[in-house]
Formats: structure tokens, sequence, C-alpha cells
């Protein structure tokens, strides 16, 4: 006995925060017994009450921050409310566990997830004629399609669920014999078990009292801005905080609890990166180049025109985004590439993943982690034959909702899809960094060029990016969660149940959504809050596979080309060149990217939330550590429900009764001499 007690002594000498050991004398409940009625009807709520958050970040500015620590604390908070009702009427027979929670934000996340994989703000809108007429090229009837809620939910459907399928195999091989971080699922999972210890349960009881005072602030000031929006241009939102020359340059604090909320969750680099392009592009560039104004182009061109200023936003936003996109795929797969030789050398060999040290053996952690997640294996003939039932499917039935798709198209797709499915997955373990929007671009191009303007190449290849995006981004969620499940010890199957159970409810609740905000608003305006800007981004990239580059505007090609060098330098100087203190403070060229199009007045408010956030941990870090995330999330919860009555309000045809507008004196006295007269 005494052997013994030394025994677990040195283990725990070894393994000092040992999670299991706190968790050793509760039951691990069975895989059917983590998926309950009550933990599907809060991911249904709370999946359809992100799929409006998601949606609206998605058609605003396409910045979407991580919402995992909200979908977590209120997933707890909810089930944790319905367990204490039920067990003081002496109607409880299942308490609530941590894999019962893990399987709630799996769900959430699958569902809230198909908002921006569904492609609403990008690919899938930018097939509609709204995107389409804002240029005057390859916008007939063979290179558009009007958004139908039939066809957007049926489309879903069939891609959606094959990158499920693509991965369940190499389970095993990515979380236990790699040992892949995968830090989002860890730090997820790391959540959750803090929740269900006693002091993990106080703190989380804590943090939902602090989101739900700022979602209710959030919302209520949603509310009051409403009243001033009677009119084109009114509001707080067009606030000309730095002067109204600044406001033509799309500079201005716009009152935005969303993005305030989304620069605290961000990374101070994001949002510094954000800022930078904002000055860069409209503070120096677009000023320069509008001078050039009937020299490099025709001054009689409308301000939508690919062929005018439009046409260097675009484009030199795309450069940045496809050279940065590049740089990271060549890494990843270089990263992969060097990792299978070190595991091909040597058997034993642990991948190396930052922060992971190799080890020898096994902690207790580990041994009973392991014997959880292979005890309830998924057969592999299960998901071989459920990835070729879909693709018998998917092959004759995408090319019937896109005719330009032809069915060799997407078989093509599906036949290389596994391959990048696993790459993404993969290089998602090691870096955290999906490339999905990445091989969704390839897709573009390949499929584009294959067919051609004339065969409806824009539609077919932004159609073939949605198979694609759909795919590989399914599959890197799913090792995903089957990481955090691991860390949890929730089953392999309830993970894939919930998976599959958030997906299906996604393709309802996230076209619902979009045909809500669709109709409500008007998205895809370049004047309108719902500016829907990747969906112009995505069809500039279609038109630039299927026209070549001698569309672009003069001298666009060279700076095109300048950037996108320019992208590559950065990454090289961030990752390899610099050291790691100074590389730190090099900006990100993919967040750089997004005002040039955009304008600069979300990365003020971001800048904001990180300025709030930095004061915070100055005067109390652990405070600001511990509630900032649910400080963030509230902000962004709240201003996010708010569309919901907003857009039920636009529907009724209710009108705000004030119109808040801000003019320059000089408009401002013909204003009044008009009025008097």
């Amino acid at each position: 006995m005494a052997e013994e007690g030394r025994g677990q002594e040195k283990e725990d000498a070894a393994s000092p925060l040992s999670v299991e050991r706190v968790f050793e004398k509760e039951r691990v409940p069975k895989w059917r017994e983590q998926l309950t009625f009550r933990a599907f009807a809060v991911s249904f709520v709370l999946g359809a009450m992100f799929s409006v958050i998601v949606m609206k970040l998605n058609l605003t500015t396409g910045i979407i921050p991580s919402l995992n620590v909200a979908a977590g604390l209120l997933g707890f908070f909810f089930i944790k409310t319905w367990t204490k009702l039920l067990d003081k009427s002496g109607l409880l027979k299942q308490p609530f566990t941590r894999q019962e929670n893990t399987v709630i934000q799996t769900c959430v996340v699958a569902c809230s997830g198909i908002a921006f994989s569904g492609g609403f703000g990008s690919y899938l809108f930018g097939m509609s004629s709204v995107v389409a007429l804002q240029t005057p090229d390859v916008n007939d009837a063979n290179n558009t399609k009007e958004p139908s809620l039939a066809w957007m939910i049926g489309f879903l459907f069939v891609v959606s669920f094959v990158g499920l399928f693509s991965v369940v195999p190499l389970r095993k091989i990515m979380v236990i014999d790699y040992k892949l971080t995968y830090p989002s699922g860890t730090a997820t999972a790391y959540l959750i078990n803090g929740f269900h210890t006693p002091q993990g349960a106080k703190l989380a009881k804590k943090q939902v009292s602090v989101l739900g005072r700022f979602f209710s602030f959030s919302f209520l000031w949603g509310f009051f801005q409403w009243f001033y929006t009677g009119g084109d241009s009114c509001g707080f939102s067009n606030f000309p905080t730095f002067g109204l020359k600044a406001f033509d340059n799309r500079f201005y604090f716009d009152f935005s609890s969303t993005y305030v909320g989304a620069g605290m969750i961000c990374p101070y680099i994001v949002n510094i990166s954000l800022l930078l392009g904002a000055i860069l592009s409209w503070g120096i560039m677009w000023p320069l180049i509008d001078k050039k104004s009937g020299d490099w182009y025709s001054a009689s061109l409308p301000k939508s025109s690919l062929h005018g200023l439009n046409g260097y936003k675009i484009f030199i936003s795309i450069a940045l985004i496809l050279g940065d996109g590049l740089y990271n795929f060549v890494s990843v797969m270089i990263r992969t590439a060097m990792a299978f030789r070190q595991q091909m050398k040597k058997k034993d060999a642990i991948i190396p993943v930052a922060g992971v040290a190799a080890e020898n053996g096994t902690n207790f952690d580990e041994e009973r982690r392991n014997q959880h997640f292979m005890k309830d294996s998924i057969p592999f003939l299960y998901a071989v034959g459920g990835y070729l039932a879909i693709v018998v499917i998917a092959t004759p039935v995408l090319p019937k909702i896109f005719p330009q798709l032809k069915w060799y198209y997407v078989l093509v797709a599906y036949i290389i899809a596994p391959v990048l499915a696993f790459c993404n997955a993969y290089g998602c373990g090691l870096t955290d960094w999906s490339l999905a929007s990445t091989y969704g671009k390839l897709a573009i191009f390949i499929i584009g060029a294959w067919a051609g303007a004339h065969n409806g190449g824009v539609l077919a290849g932004l159609a073939a990016c949605g198979v694609m995006m759909s795919i590989v981004s399914t599959a890197s969620d799913l090792m995903q969660d089957f990481k955090t499940g691991y860390l949890t010890l929730a089953s392999p199957r309830s993970m894939f149940v919930s998976q599959v159970i958030g997906t299906a409810m996604g393709c309802v609740i996230a076209p619902s959504v979009f045909w809500l905000f669709y109709k409500a608003f008007n998205v895809g305006s370049p004047d309108s809050e719902y500016k829907a800007p990747y969906a112009a981004i995505y069809r500039n990239i279609a038109l630039l596979g299927v026209q070549g580059f001698g569309s672009l505007p003069k001298h666009c090609f060279e700076l095109c080309c300048a950037f996108f060098a320019a992208a590559i330098v950065i990454n090289l100087l961030k990752n390899v060149i610099l050291p790691k203190k100074v590389a730190g403070y090099v900006p990100i060229p993919m967040a750089m990217a997004i005002p040039f199009y955009i304008g600069g007045y979300f990365a003020i408010d971001m800048c904001v939330g990180s300025l709030i956030l930095y004061a915070w941990e100055r005067v109390n870090k652990a405070k600001a550590e511990a509630f900032g995330p649910a400080v963030a999330s509230g902000l962004i919860c709240g201003d996010g429900i708010w569309t919901l009555p907003a857009s039920v309000l636009s529907l009724a045809k209710v009108s705000p009764p004030i119109c808040m507008k801000f003019l320059s004196r000089s408009v401002n006295l013909q204003v009044d001499k008009l009025l008097g007269g």
C-alpha cells in the first residue's frame, strides 16, 4: 500500500495539474446518455441566436470573432438552471455533466457555423443580381442566380455533411497518435472542464451575470439608436466623429457595440492591422488614385464600376488576401510534409506542436482519455459508406440547382476534397488556422476558368467554391470537436451525432435568418448598413478567373502584383526572419485587406474595444481575463439580437420617428434658406 501511495504521489508530482483526478469519482455517461432532449432544445435556441449574430457580422464586415466562450457560458447556464429547478421539484433524473455540456457546445457551433460557411455574405450572395449589377461585366442571366429559401436549404443539405464523413477515420491518428493541439478545441475543453468544478461553477455564475448585464445594455442601446434612423444616412452610426472630410473617407466611430465587443475578443495585432489597412487605403491610396480620374480611368464612370476607383479598391484587397492565403497554404503544407517526414523517420516521434513537448509514455489524464476516446469507435465502413452515398446523391443533384455546374465538375471536387479536408484539418490542428476560404477561392479559379464566361463560369466557380468550402470547413470543425470531446471524455459518437444534428439545424436556420435580413433590409447595396462586402469580392474573384487580368483598370495589375508580393514578404518577416519579440508587432496582411473595400469605421470601433480591454488589464489583469470575454460577448449578443425586432419593424413598415443627420455649415445655411423661402 505504501509503495502504491508513493507511486501515485510520484505520478501526481509529474502531472500536478491533473484534470481527470478531479473527475475521477464521477461516472462517465454512455454515449447515448450524453445526447439528451434538453441539450438539443438549448442548442436549437442558442444556435438560432448565434446564427443571427454571425449573419449580421457576415453581412456588415465579414469579421466574425470566436463566440465559443458565450456559447459555453450560456449552454452551461441554461442547463444548470433547468436541472436546479427539476432537482428542487424532485423530478431530476439525470445530472448535468461536462459531456452533455460538450454536446451542446458542438451542436451550437455546428449550427451557427453554417451561417458563415453557407456563403450568405460571400459566394452564395455573390451569385445574385444585386451584386452582379454593381459591375457591368458578365452579369447576364447565365451568370446570376437570385436567392430563394428552397434552393439554398437544398444546396446546404447536399454539401454540408460530406466533410464530416471525410475525416472520421483519421480521428485517432490526429488526436492520439500525432497529439495535435487544435488550440480552439483545447481552450473550449478547458473552459467546460472548469465550469464543472466547484470553483469554476461559481466563476461561471458571475460571468453569466456580467454577460447578461452587458447584453441588456447593448440591446437597449440598439433600441435607443433606432429612434434616430428615420432616413438615409441618419443616426449615431453616421456620426462624423473626426469631421465631415474624415467621414467622407469612412473614418468615424459609429457607436456599434458589436464591433467594440469584437475588438475586445480579437488579438490587439488584428485590430491594429485593420486600422493600418484603413489608413493606408482610405487615408493615402484612394485619395491619390482619385486624383488620377480622367487619366488612369474615365471620370464619367459610375462609382460602382470595376474600371474606375472601385476596381482598385476590390482587386488590390483581393491581391492582399490571396497573397496572405497562398503564404499560409504553402506554410501549412511544408509543416505538414516535415511532420510526416519526422513521423516516418522515427515511429514513436511526436509531431512538433507549439507549446507542447514530446513525452515518452502517458500520464493518468492521457490514459483515461485514450481509453474513453477509443471505446466508442465509429466504424470505418460507416464513414466511407456515408461519404460515397452523399457523393452519389450530390453529383446529379447539384447540377439541377446550378445547371452551369456540370456533373463532372462536382465529381472532380469530391475526388480531391478528402485530401484537402485532411490538409485543412491537420493544418488547423497545428496552427488553429482554417484555410477553408483559400481552398474555396482556388475552386473559383479552377472551375470558373474551366467553364468559361459564356458557359456560366462565374456561377459555376462560385458554386464550386461553396462545395469546397463546406467540405473542408466542416472537416476541421469536426476534428476540433473530437479534440474537445477527447479532453472532456465525451464520446466520439456523441460528438459526431451532435455535429450532424447541429449541421442539420443550421441548414434550415441559417437560410431562414438570411431570408429575414434579405427581405427586411437593403442587403448588398454599397450604401446599406448590410453591404455584404465579401459577396462583391468573391464575385470579382470569379470574374478574374473567367476574364483574366486584361479587364483591370490602368496600373491596377501592377499595384495588385506589388501588394500580393508585399503580403508574402510581410508574412516572411513575421514568421521567419524577425525575432519573436519584434515579429509580434508586424501587422497581418489578411486583416489589413478588409478595410481596403469597406472603410475604417469598424476598425476604429474594434480599436476602442482593444483600448478598453488594455486599460482594464492595466488596472486589474485577473478580472479582465476572467470577465473580459463575458463583457465582449454580451455587447455582441445584445446588439445582434436587436436585429430581430428591428427587422420585424422594417417588415411591418414601421419607420423610426427621427432622422439625426450631420451637415456642413455651408450646406446647413442652404437648407435654412430653402426652408425659409
